[in-house]
């Protein structure tokens, strides 16, 4: 599948993602990719959130590749069993946050946790970073088995952010390209 092809809604996590983020610059590169507004970034309701992305991915005239960090990833782990069934033609999940043990979040997310186990009901792939200090990689690793993600090693990446040094993550768009041909 060409991007071109596709509905690619970006899926911020806590804070959304800053201008150096290389979601934000994804977002300027892909003509097709636009970031979903899930509403206040700072103070995540689950629910909000949820509903947020459905009513998106619902409202999509093409397949919809999803494109989430962080809280995101976990936030369409949750929307999935609601969108419209085939919608979604994949997602690419990066740095996903241990909702679940509270001590590595960088601010309270009440609701997010337990993070669903149920496969996804799509193609996705998992990126984790060995050093990531929102999630242990083994946690990350098991998580995507849960979902049928292919899993996929980011190296010491950190948070695959921004702050951690990866600004457009050339990397990342490289593999996201390859997954997007996966499509087909």
């Amino acid at each position: 599948m060409k991007a071109a092809e596709a509905d690619i809604l970006l899926i911020p996590g806590l804070g959304n993602s800053g201008p150096d983020h290389w979601q934000t610059r994804w977002e300027a590169k892909l003509s097709t990719a636009r970031r979903v507004d899930m509403g206040d970034w700072n103070k995540p309701h689950r629910p909000q959130w949820t509903e947020r992305l459905v009513r998106a991915v619902n409202a999509a005239e093409k397949p919809v590749v999803l494109v989430a960090h962080s809280l995101g990833v976990v936030t369409v782990a949750h929307a999935a069993p609601e969108f419209d069934k085939g919608k979604v033609a994949g997602a690419f999940l990066v740095a996903m946050s241990d909702v679940e043990d509270v001590s590595r979040m960088p601010a309270p997310v009440p609701g997010f946790a337990p993070i669903p186990r149920e496969p996804l009901p799509f193609a996705s792939v998992l990126v984790a970073s060995r050093t990531d200090p929102y999630a242990p990689w083994t946690k990350a690793e098991t998580i995507a088995h849960a979902w049928g993600s292919q899993f996929q090693d980011a190296g010491d990446a950190g948070h695959i952010n921004a702050e951690s040094g990866q600004g457009p993550w050339p990397e990342g768009l490289l593999s996201f390209a390859k997954f997007m041909s996966r499509l087909g």
